[in-house]
């Protein structure tokens, strides 16, 4: 397993967002009083605003093209704005409803079927425009809205912290989420790094800024367009080096200048370590000069870990690169990718997730399996399934990588411990249960835990979470994956709309969730609501498919293979994926049929 950086979250802004949400709080403040409570509608008047008349936006000679953040954002007053987003099946088309609250009192309101397509945000929700200095339209496009955007209060008396999740998943096989914009708050209405960059020369611009007809029509926002006044400036890294501020290139870019191809992997636990395991040049080695903003990365195509790829100021996972530049980097750590997406103590480039704490001792007494709620351990379809050859590990070998993920449908979260004796190798494993009020009221052992001291994983695996295995046609077993041990954490938010699920859990990041060499003790809980990703996308971890022969497959993603973690139901452990191989040895293809209406490979 290829380890991942930290990886939880908080409400924290980067800087550059800081600064947008402070500009929020001033404008906002004159737009919109607070309503009396005791007048104030069910439903939510919204309103769209921009944080500043005029905003100073960079293109790189070396990363060309501009991100339009124009700093506006939708408010919600007179109650929040919330989204429930789900599907019955993969069978079944994603379906949004708007959910009123008023008091004790819930109502819901159906929005139009095929309103939105999947569960990273409400399509074509605002309308971009930009003309230049001389009234001339250089750019009209359109936009997707995640509510679950950065976001801040716009007034003082809004409550403290939003409630709502903190971007919108995009794992394929996502199968429900809940979006909002926490009353007395604003979220910004900027698509962030899933809107591709636009080419502006340097120059002036207006950028008119308007929510498209529909959802105003729908939400009774106000046709009240955002006028800001758009100053583009080219920067160069080089000239950046120059003044003394070291400034690091993309991980795209300094990935083509190593001039490696082949296999490109995704994210997941795979993709984040990419960034940790680069070091990148500080922006601030000069003090006070200027710093170049961490070039945004492109989207990942497979696993992407959805606490993290977030819309607005959070990135996504660290652009995916070959496992030849990769094993490069680890070598010889000095690698100059970007500070994008995870690294050491940091997830989205802004935050510190908090430890997992174990319990102070091992438990004690006769261990009991009570009668209280248990995890639902369910398995993902494989996606992001890609051929690569075995570069210069494996020469002439031809691999199958996917990505694959193992969620928790609750109603209970897992929590696993792992106490270590003095000087042995292995650590004890026990799962433990709680009762409804949170209390502690039961235990069992469940095997071990054991260190994984190489380079890109150091941390600690719990064995036997899941184990992946390549069918025949006829599914029975062809290939099984060398992979079966595991660090959980909570990577992708696969369904928010199941019973007890939790929208910020804690133990998002591979660095505080697994432990070090010299831990005596680590704790690693799956929250329910949400699932781990692994990519295999390394020899040992993919199908080694040299000597198959071309034809129909199946990806079997199996959680509990050994049946060793107590759980409410054991018969919807495995996910089958179809996959028809064709191709010469070395030259070796791979075609992913739609899984139901899901046509993502």
């Amino acid at each position: 397993m290829m380890t991942r950086s930290p990886q939880g979250r908080t409400n924290r802004l980067t800087r550059p967002s800081i600064a947008v949400a402070a500009a929020v709080a001033v404008t906002a403040g004159v737009v919109a009083a607070a309503p009396d409570a005791k007048t104030a509608e069910p439903t939510p008047k919204l309103s769209l605003i921009a944080a500043s008349t005029s905003v100073t936006l960079d293109s790189w000679k070396d990363d060309p093209g501009v991100y339009l953040d124009l700093g506006t954002y939708l408010t919600s007053e007179n109650g929040a704005f919330e989204l429930k987003v789900t599907r019955k099946s993969y069978k079944d088309p994603v379906v949004a409803t708007q959910v009123l609250r008023n008091g004790k009192k819930t109502t819901t309101k159906a929005l139009p079927a095929g309103l939105v397509k999947d569960f990273s945000g409400l399509p074509g929700f605002a309308q971009v425009s930009v003309t230049d200095a001389a009234g001339k339209t250089v750019l009209k496009q359109t936009e997707a809205f995640c509510p679950n955007n950065a976001s801040g209060r716009i007034r003082p008396d809004a409550p403290a912290n939003s409630k709502y999740p903190q971007s919108c998943p995009v794992n394929p096989f996502t199968l429900g989420s809940v979006w909002g914009v926490e009353n007395g708050w604003a979220s910004n209405t900027y698509a962030g790094y899933y809107a591709k960059p636009v080419q502006l020369a340097a120059g002036t611009y207006t950028a008119k800024i308007s929510v498209t007809k529909k959802y105003r029509d729908l939400f009774g926002i106000a046709n009240k367009p955002q006028t800001v006044k758009v100053t583009v400036r080219e920067r160069s890294w080089e000239e950046e080096e120059g003044s003394g501020s070291a400034a690091p290139r993309s991980a795209k870019s300094a990935a083509g200048t190593q001039g490696h191809t082949g296999h490109t992997g995704h994210g997941g636990h795979e993709g984040h370590q990419q960034a940790a395991d680069a070091p990148a040049a500080s922006a601030h080695a000069a003090h006070g000069a200027p710093a170049r903003p961490e070039a945004p990365a492109a989207r990942t195509t497979g696993a992407a870990p959805t606490f993290n790829v977030g819309h607005g100021p959070y990135p996504p996972a660290p652009p995916a690169l070959p496992w030849a530049l990769k094993k490069e980097s680890l070598q010889r750590q000095a690698f100059s990718a970007a500070k994008v997406g995870d690294r050491p103590g940091q997830t989205d480039g802004s935050r510190q997730a908090p430890a997992a704490e174990p319990n102070a001792k091992r438990p004690t007494g006769k261990a009991t399996v009570p009668d209280v709620p248990k995890p639902d351990l369910r398995s993902l379809p494989a996606y992001g399934i890609t051929v690569s050859d075995g570069y210069e590990d494996d020469p002439g070998k031809d691999y199958l990588a996917f990505s694959a993920n193992v969620w928790n449908a609750g109603p209970a979260k897992l929590v696993v411990d792992g106490f270590r004796s003095p000087g042995k190798e292995l650590m004890d494993a026990y799962q433990y249960f709680y009762d409804a009020k949170g209390k502690q009221v039961g235990y069992t052992p469940t095997g071990t835990m054991e260190w994984d001291p190489r380079p890109g994983h150091e941390h600690w695996h719990f064995t036997d979470f899941a184990s992946y295995r390549l069918l025949k046609a006829d599914k029975k077993e062809s290939v099984r994956s060398g992979k079966e041990a595991f660090c959980l954490a909570n990577t992708d938010a696969v369904d928010y709309t199941v019973k007890n699920a939790n929208w910020h859990p804690d133990n998002t990041d591979l660095s505080t969730a697994c432990g070090q060499e010299n831990s005596i003790s680590v704790r690693e809980v799956l929250d329910v609501g949400s699932g781990d990703t692994y990519t295999q996308d390394l020899p040992g971890q993919s199908f080694d498919i040299t000597g198959l022969p071309n034809g129909t497959y199946y990806i079997q993603v199996l959680a509990n293979p050994e049946n060793r973690l107590k759980e409410t139901n054991h018969k919807n452990n495995s996910a089958l994926r179809k996959v028809v191989l064709g191709g010469k040895k070395g030259a070796r293809t791979v075609k992913v049929p739609a899984h139901d209406l899901v046509n993502a490979n």
